[in-house]
């Protein structure tokens, strides 16, 4: 995998650093509107070269994956873009700003044959695939609730007149896009899309959600999904059956340890040895594409699908519109 990076944010530096424990993939050049930002960044994480036109880095046949880490409501045109030039693509959470653009995104992908990714941490994690083990365990499942507060400084920002991309409309920003898709994915990769959604946010005066909680119904049960940008809580899981429980010590995105209950049988699980997560999504990712494994990236490709149907549903019962 011969990497070019979109952005040059703190998540990019992450996954440069967590891929290079990753044996065959390479960062070969960054691309950023900003011939200073790309150059300091370029320096400072070993990336070759730099490009400040889009056309231009895609047309380089060093790179074959395109790591798209934009604002949001860019993410669709990246990728687009890079998978009609023959790139293989990841692309950061939110994939997408609506349900019909990552529909149009795994159809160009399939059309194609290339490789298209969404970077969610929780789903690759090995806790959480013990999670999915230890769950017949706990019986009939009753009660969700996830928790993903997070106080961001930039919500002082916001308060104080600016406008960060994370609270702005224009660049799909809000709380539900940045935390609580973390937990929605924890949720619908477990029990799949609920029969129906609601969500109810707090809203800064521009209409972006603050914080919130959506509440997904399922046959038998109930699951609460709140995440907070501009309040302090504690960040958790628990799934709550009729013969025990699971919880999850911090946010669903780490699942850095798991805590079973079971008729008095107690047991705290960890089996996660890297610090930085992100290693494991890079990890699947090389893999499928080393064994050009189609068929697991386009099954990954349509649960993404489905997670945006359900991310559009809690948004548009929020009252929020992209």
């Amino acid at each position: 995998m011969k990497i070019v990076v979109i952005g040059t944010g703190v998540i990019v530096e992450r996954f440069i650093t967590a891929a290079q424990e990753v044996e065959g993939v390479t960062f070969v050049a960054v691309y950023s509107r900003s011939v200073n930002s790309g150059v300091a960044f370029a320096g400072k994480n070993g990336v070759a070269k730099v490009y400040t036109n889009l056309d231009e880095m895609l047309a380089d046949p060093d790179i074959d994956f395109v790591y798209v880490a934009s604002p949001n409501s860019l993410h669709f045109e990246h990728v687009k873009k890079s998978l009609h030039a023959g790139k293989n693509v990841i692309c950061e959470k939110p994939f997408t700003s609506t349900y019909e653009e990552a529909l149009s995104l795994s159809a160009i992908a399939k059309e194609t044959g290339l490789f298209l990714f969404e970077a969610i941490t929780t789903i690759y994690l090995p806790n959480y695939k013990i999670l999915k083990e230890y769950l017949p365990e706990i019986g009939a499942v009753r009660i969700v609730q996830c928790n993903y507060s997070q106080y961001s400084l930039k919500y002082d920002k916001l308060l104080e007149g600016d406008l960060p991309n994370v609270f702005n409309p224009k660049y799909s920003g809000g709380t539900l896009m940045d935390l609580n898709i973390y937990n929605l994915h924890f949720v619908l990769n477990l029990f799949g899309q609920p029969k129906r959604v609601s969500y109810f946010p707090n809203l800064f005066k521009n209409g972006i959600d603050t914080s919130g909680t959506a509440i997904l119904e399922y046959s038998g049960f109930i699951c609460d999904c709140t995440a907070s940008k501009d309040s302090r809580g504690r960040s958790f899981v628990t799934i709550q059956g009729e013969k025990g429980y699971i919880h999850v010590d911090g946010s669903g995105s780490l699942c850095r340890s798991i805590h079973v209950s079971v008729g008095g049988r107690e047991c705290t699980v960890n089996e996660q040895a890297k610090e930085n997560i992100l290693y494991y999504e890079i990890f699947a990712f090389q893999e499928m594409f080393s064994l050009k494994d189609f068929s697991k990236c386009y099954e990954s490709l349509d649960y993404t699908c489905t997670v945006m149907k359900t991310v559009e549903d809690a948004l548009k019962s929020g009252g929020i519109l992209f």
